[in-house]
């Protein structure tokens, strides 16, 4: 039965007079509030605001909220986005008046509590990515990207060489080319073989004397912990080029394997994915990038360091590396993401680490050995973090796509899995249960998609039919898009 509630714009509850909030008089003596500014400074009329009571507000919003799915409230298996759980606990650490109420331009010496936190975290950091240097500032995963990016572009431009090439495997993320054209360089793309790791042919045809950096997710996006890695490292780092970690997947491989160890020269984190963070919604977010030694001197300042005061004490500072990029956003980082990740990862310490990434890899494992009877994982017999199941043979018997699978979990209280990536599966099914969910929820989970599968296909060329908006036709949609206003 379909969620019928009416919830309207709160600027259709607005009725005259109405308020939730009392402001006392101007308490400057002889003064109207009129008198304060100058005139040029008001404006012709009060601002175009709703008038509700509080009741009114805190309903509206509640009820908002109750339309959409969350970490929260649903169990949110979408892949390569390591939807997890995040902890109260951390959030409560972030509101903590010392660090919520710190403002940037304060005196360096009043923010030494900041300061001391922001360093330990590039240490942290640098030492999970086998790195040696760490900049905090970029605000997002693909922001990380450009940065490491635009870092690469300043070496080779300082050492002399002219680089331009930037190879990617056909099933990274969208983000890696992007990122590379936006830094200047050229995108070319590698094939990956029948196992999904990088097609060693095509790599060869590929590889030459012209390659700045080769950009690989590992693990990968289908999943595999990619078994040429030294060797593609090597022959990297022998034609001169640079080794680029998308780090979307460390909840993989935390405390296991680094990326500096397997040949990495720089890589992006994702706190809210693979540490602790609000995650969704367009934000917000952070991105630190870890580079090797000969990188550092070019990363985004400013970075914390810590120099010794003769006393017992240390004097935490900011400063720009000696041939920095620049500052990539305002200030030194979100400072408020990387405290809900230096709490998460300061309560489950080293061995902590390493246990989130092999329950992540226990419960990816027993999905699959759960669902690949009915929904065929076309790469892999085992995986990571993470696998991509397809909906292909269910397509060609019953017309039933992965899109109709994802709108039918709705109905059942799932969010979907990712679909339709990589491009290189047809009809994709990515999987990530993440290491936050009990055996119970992934055993219900693998039973409603075989249910579903089980069902009458005109049922899921509709579905969802519980929520309070159906599927809508998503081309139209987009193109015509019912947008209600003021």
């Amino acid at each position: 039965m379909k969620n019928t509630r009416d919830t309207k714009l709160i600027f259709d509850l607005s009725r005259p007079g109405c308020r939730g909030a009392v402001l006392p008089d101007c308490d400057v003596p002889s003064a109207e509030p009129s008198s304060l500014l100058p005139a040029s400074m008001l404006a012709d009329a009060p601002p175009a605001m709703p008038e509700v009571t509080e009741p009114q507000v805190v309903r509206h919003f509640v009820n908002l909220s109750q339309l959409n799915m969350s970490v929260d409230t649903h169990f949110y298996p979408l892949g390569s986005c390591t939807m997890k759980y995040n902890p109260k606990r951390n959030e409560r650490a972030a509101a903590m008046p010392g660090f919520a109420e710190v403002h940037p331009y304060q005196p360096e010496e009043t923010k030494q509590g900041m300061l001391e936190m922001l360093y330990e975290m590039q240490e942290i950091l640098k030492e999970i990515s086998g790195l040696e240097a760490c900049s905090l500032q970029p605000a997002a995963g693909a922001h990380g990207e450009l940065a490491a990016l635009l870092v690469a572009a300043a070496y080779f431009k300082d050492i002399g060489e002219e680089r331009k090439k930037v190879l990617v495997p056909d099933n990274a993320h969208g983000t890696n080319p992007a990122s590379a054209a936006m830094a200047g360089f050229e995108a070319v793309t590698v094939k990956t073989n029948i196992d999904g790791g990088v097609d060693m042919e095509d790599f060869h045809a590929k590889l030459d004397d012209t390659i700045a950096v080769f950009m690989i997710t590992n693990p990968n996006t289908v999943g595999i912990f990619e078994s040429n890695m030294q060797k593609l490292a090597d022959e990297v780092h022998a034609r001169g080029g640079l080794i680029y970690l998308d780090g979307a997947n460390m909840n993989a491989i935390l405390g296991i394997t680094r990326p500096g160890d397997f040949g990495a020269d720089m890589q992006h984190y994702n706190p809210h994915k693979t540490f602790s963070g609000p995650h969704g919604g367009g934000g917000p977010g952070a991105g630190p990038i870890c580079v090797t030694g000969k990188l550092a001197p070019y990363l985004p300042g400013p970075v914390v360091e810590k120099e010794s005061t003769g006393s017992d004490e240390a004097y935490f500072k900011l400063v720009n590396p000696e041939k920095s990029i620049g500052k990539v956003r305002a200030f030194f980082g979100n400072t408020g993401v990387l405290l809900r990740a230096y709490a998460y990862i300061r309560t489950h310490g080293p061995q902590g680490l390493r246990e989130v990434s092999e329950n992540a890899v226990l419960n990816a494992n027993y999905l699959l050995a759960k669902v690949k009877h009915f929904l065929p994982v076309p790469q892999g017999e085992r995986c990571m973090h993470e696998f991509v199941a397809t909906v292909s043979k269910l397509k060609a018997e019953k017309g039933i796509t992965a899109m109709d699978i994802a709108k039918r979990l709705l109905d059942y209280g799932f969010h979907a899995p990712t679909v339709y990536f990589p491009l290189t599966v047809k009809e994709a099914f990515m999987i990530e249960p993440t290491e936050t969910e009990s055996k119970d929820t992934l055993d219900a989970f693998a039973e409603t998609l075989f249910r579903i599968t089980e069902e009458d296909p005109d049922l899921l060329h509709d579905a969802p039919h519980t929520t309070s908006i159906s599927r809508p036709n998503e081309v139209a949609a987009a193109r015509n898009p019912c947008l209600a206003c003021m």
